[in-house]
């Protein structure tokens, strides 16, 4: 026999004085929390309300002025996921498989190196796209009954695949930053470090560290699915959800990932920036020596298309990234007892929504800052119409 299980959280849930609550069975715990089994609000014309999207917006127009501000905010972002997550699957998708295509030709003025790395990047945002916005977010915002998760135990396994897969995003972005930091400030490492067979070996090792460091995901989740989806997506041990030594485990994995990362990249970039603004100076007074006429200089426009790519790229990271951030930190520290400051729960949809974004707008970068990869993907979008256009023409 399985219960239907919910916690009430009674900082988050506010009762509605228009309705009523019906099979209301409570029962405490030795913790002293709080358990509610097989609850089912019903609104004032009788109808069991759901998560659907029709259900939402029902609830929303006829309660949207008896709600809290941070309640109100929060109908209206699930509502909007309702529609942007497939929306950003449907576009997600093709777009990296096509920034992979292309890239992976070597085609487009970028050295084989940096091809690689953007290749590797294009390859875990498509995972994290599949196994967290495809097999997780847009099934928890459509899927009303979730007892079909229960046939499903394979939960654990789910997160060790998609914080391996997010760790990999994060980190080639990382050492993608790293590689240019190396190519731009560094000649004398430049032709050791940034070649096709140390890109491949640091890729590689990044990925299988990846994976050996999300395993205690494995061991600190069940593999059944959790009925809502948060930082914790699938259902937890008492004796780990308010755990010291797994709340601290936790946190260093979110102070790693992405906290460190942005610590790195933000540091590396000012080096870079400072090291770009020195030798444009001294070279621009060479060159002007040298020649007072002509003040174009190839391997500035060089350099300079260089930083823009890799600006864009990193800052496109920490922009997106940091809502996630911020609020999964907040989270764990929550249920350790830490919570000086009290974030609404929109800020974790928030957060889910930019997070999700960023894992398709690189290509969106490629195509803003590269003319040939503008060019290759004009080929690969008229090629489908090509017969078209010749039946038509005969």
């Amino acid at each position: 026999m399985y219960w239907n299980l919910a916690m009430m959280d009674w900082n988050n849930i506010t009762l509605d004085s228009n309705r009523r609550t019906n099979d209301w069975n409570v029962t405490t715990d030795w913790n002293g929390l709080t358990m509610v089994q097989n609850v089912r609000t019903v609104d004032w014309n009788g109808k069991t309300l759901g998560r659907g999207f029709i259900e939402m917006l029902n609830s929303l127009s006829a309660t949207f002025d008896r709600k809290p501000l941070r309640s109100r905010i929060r109908m209206v972002l699930q509502i909007i996921q309702c529609i942007y997550y497939p929306i950003l699957a449907i576009i997600a998708v093709p777009a990296n498989i096509v920034t992979i295509v292309i890239l992976s030709q070597e085609k487009c003025g970028l050295s084989r190196c940096v091809s690689h790395y953007l290749v590797a990047m294009a390859i875990a945002d498509l995972l994290v796209i599949i196994i967290d916005l495809i097999l997780r977010h847009i099934p928890f915002v459509y899927l009303e009954e979730r007892h079909f998760f229960e046939g499903i135990p394979v939960c654990n396994i789910h997160a060790v695949l998609l914080f391996a897969a997010t760790d990999c995003s994060v980190w080639f972005t990382v050492t993608f930053t790293f590689d240019r930091f190396v190519a731009i400030c560094c000649p004398n490492l430049r032709s050791k470090y940034c070649n096709v067979k140390t890109a491949a070996v640091v890729l590689a090792t990044e990925t299988g560290l990846s994976c050996l460091k999300n395993i205690f995901w494995y061991f600190m989740f069940t593999r059944k699915y959790h009925n809502k989806s948060r930082p914790w997506f699938c259902w937890v041990k008492w004796d780990v959800r308010f755990s010291p030594v797994w709340g601290a485990i936790e946190f260093c994995h979110y102070i790693l990932t992405p906290g460190v990362a942005f610590i790195l990249i933000l540091l590396l970039n000012v080096l870079t920036v400072r090291h770009i603004a020195v030798t444009s100076r001294s070279r621009r007074r060479l060159h002007q020596q040298n020649n007072r006429k002509s003040t174009k200089d190839p391997e500035m426009k060089s350099r300079k298309n260089s930083i823009i790519l890799l600006f864009l790229i990193s800052g496109n990271f920490i922009l997106l990234w940091s809502v996630s951030m911020v609020y999964s930190m907040y989270w764990r520290m929550s249920f350790l007892g830490y919570e000086s400051v009290y974030l609404p729960p929109f800020v974790m949809d928030l957060g889910y929504m930019l997070q999700m974004l960023s894992c398709c707008t690189n290509t969106a970068i490629y195509v803003i800052t590269h003319p040939k990869f503008r060019e290759h993907l004009k080929k690969i979008v008229h090629y489908p119409f090509i017969p078209i256009v010749k039946c038509i023409k005969h």
